[in-house]
């Protein structure tokens, strides 16, 4: 992937050029469209994104919160009780996909917010934060993990992640033929000043800013279960907050 639109200093937070009133049009429609595309013609990628997280989560957890969460198609996957939908949270920043997961799922908490900024739950609210395919899109993203290591319970609390492997040959070679095929055909232009501005984190700078808060429980690779990028085309993590007073500013 070209970042040549971004700030290559490696300064936070990144910053772009702003959008045309068409592309402002375009990037919203194109999310809210990927998310419905994507469970139907590329199931095996997105029940891998779904499914790592309900199986890495805690016994017996009580209050959830999803940052990035869509129009809510990760909650076809979970399995929550009563008590758990009713302390379940889901954030997102676009209003038109929090208005489709509020349709879709009237019995969730679905709030317009941005992970980036501090969020109005009390300090360690949380004993399950989820971030799937969320933290390669952000601008600020060690102010996003900040904000999570606040709201994650310090005693109990999860963070699970799943990130693409951005930049390997495998993810570049899927991404032609998916979602580039599918944004030019739909819009009658090049993919690439879209893409420029959403995956703009790669994996070790996401695991780097992640590591200074959380430490990783466990990992897993997708497809092939081996721990190399250029052969795959996701990462899911399982990570707990770190213990310590320069944690707590």
């Amino acid at each position: 992937m070209s970042n040549s639109k971004i700030n290559k200093n490696n300064k936070w937070p990144k910053t772009f050029p702003p959008l045309t009133k068409e592309q402002v049009v375009i990037s919203d429609d194109f999310m809210k469209y990927w998310h419905e595309v994507l469970p139907h013609q590329y199931g095996i990628v997105d029940r891998f994104n779904h499914n790592y997280v309900v199986k890495t989560a805690p016994k017996n957890f009580y209050c959830t919160l999803e940052i990035g969460a869509g129009s809510g198609e990760h909650l076809e996957y979970e399995h929550l009780t009563k008590e758990q939908k009713s302390d379940y949270f889901a954030v997102d920043i676009r209003a038109n996909m929090v208005a489709e997961f509020s349709k879709r799922f009237p019995e969730i908490n679905a709030v317009v917010g941005d992970c980036q900024a501090r969020m109005d739950f009390e300090d360690g609210y949380f004993d399950r934060i989820l971030a799937i395919h969320v933290l390669e899109h952000l601008p600020n993203l060690p102010a996003a993990v900040k904000e999570m290591y606040r709201l994650c319970d310090k005693n109990r609390g999860i963070l699970s992640v799943v990130i693409p492997c951005e930049g390997s040959l495998a993810y570049s070679l899927a991404r032609k033929i998916s979602a580039q095929r599918i944004f030019e055909a739909r819009y009658k232009q090049s993919y690439q000043w879209f893409i420029e501005r959403e995956h703009i984190n790669l994996p070790n700078e996401i695991i780097e800013e992640l590591s200074k808060y959380f430490s990783i429980v466990s990992s897993t690779y997708f497809p092939i279960p081996l721990k190399m990028k250029f052969c795959n085309l996701c990462i899911g993590l399982t990570l707990e907050p770190r213990f310590g007073s320069k944690f707590q500013d």
